[in-house]
């Protein structure tokens, strides 16, 4: 799950600039959306952003799972079955996601869609599933049983009974793939918020930076810090919103896919690099890794940088990151 762990700073001075920041809110994707642009009228602002939400409602359709007549669908219903022709765009975003999962040795893995949801986190578990059970719900993941045929263009899942989702990684995308999109209709500014997935580029009518405010997980009104962001995507994953206690542990509802045992030891990742779909994914791969792996990972990366708020709350940062703190809270 991914939360809105920062806010999006911007000041609009309309009696000094020609122009101003437009912005909606929707929900898209099952999530909530927010879509702010750079324009000179409030015609041009709203016309940037229809074609935004376009965008995003076209590749919803794409990846959706829950769409019957979606191609994601129809690799699901054929698993085991037959591969699948699909559209190129499809087809190299399964091809990215497995790179990813190769990367991080399953950490990050599409076919966790396949899992038994055998955690619960709405407060009606009273006990831990037993480690029969916790292994038998990953049976069916494993991101090798993906086939792809670049010839052909197919997908194919290997087994009965396995599915791909998007969850992980679908809303970076739609941010990534809306930017381009308004870019290249020459739209100079604006920030795609995809429920935490954000994608911003060029200024602020003032001429400064767009500004985000790492916020601490435990208490949403006190901010860490803030940060500029300049051309580049944030993804900001938590999960202190969703989880379960047993023994005095916490078990949160980010999975590790190999093993069906939630992650244990982090309360928020924020992941900074120039594309919201890699960092998206990247946010929950560092999840299921833990802190000292997870950091170890990403400063091995290169143009990739995070902030980690761990167990006990303390912010632990990659290499490249100065955190200038907040003193006002």
């Amino acid at each position: 799950m991914k939360n809105s762990l920062f806010i999006i700073a911007f000041l609009v001075f309309s009696s000094s600039f020609s122009q101003e920041v437009y912005s909606e809110t929707m929900k898209l994707m099952g999530s909530r959306f927010d879509i702010s642009v750079v324009a000179n009228t409030k015609e041009e602002g709203e016309e940037s952003i229809h074609i935004a939400v376009a965008e995003i409602s076209r590749i919803e359709k794409l990846i959706s799972s829950w769409d019957e007549n979606s191609q994601t669908s129809l690799i699901n219903s054929q698993a085991g079955i037959a591969p699948v022709k699909v559209a190129s765009e499809l087809f190299q975003l399964i091809e990215r996601a497995l790179k990813i999962s190769k990367l991080t040795s399953g950490a990050f893995d599409i076919s966790y869609a396949s899992m038994d949801k055998i955690w619960k986190f709405d407060g009606s578990m009273t006990a831990m599933p037993s480690e029969e059970i916790i292994k038998k719900s990953v049976d069916k993941v494993g991101y090798q049983n993906i086939l792809l045929d670049h010839k052909e263009q197919t997908v194919f899942l290997k087994r009965k009974g396995m599915k791909i989702g998007f969850g992980a990684i679908g809303k970076g995308y739609a941010a990534d793939k809306a930017k381009i999109l308004l870019q290249s209709k020459g739209v100079k500014a604006g920030i795609i918020n995809a429920s935490g997935d954000l994608n911003a580029w060029g200024k602020q009518p003032n001429n400064k930076d767009w500004m985000v405010a790492i916020v601490n997980p435990l208490n949403k009104n006190k901010v860490f810090s803030w940060l500029p962001v300049h051309n580049q995507a944030v993804v900001t994953s938590g999960n202190y919103e969703k989880y379960v206690s047993f023994d005095g542990e916490l078990y949160s509802h980010i999975i590790d896919p190999r093993t069906g045992y939630p992650s244990k030891g982090i309360l928020s990742v924020s992941i900074f690099t120039k594309s919201a779909e890699l960092a998206d994914a990247l946010a929950t791969s560092v999840f299921v890794m833990g802190v000292e792996v997870g950091l170890d990972f990403i400063n091995q990366l290169k143009d990739v940088e995070c902030i980690i708020v761990d167990g006990d709350n303390k912010i632990i940062t990659s290499n490249h990151i100065e955190l200038k703190q907040n003193n006002h809270d």
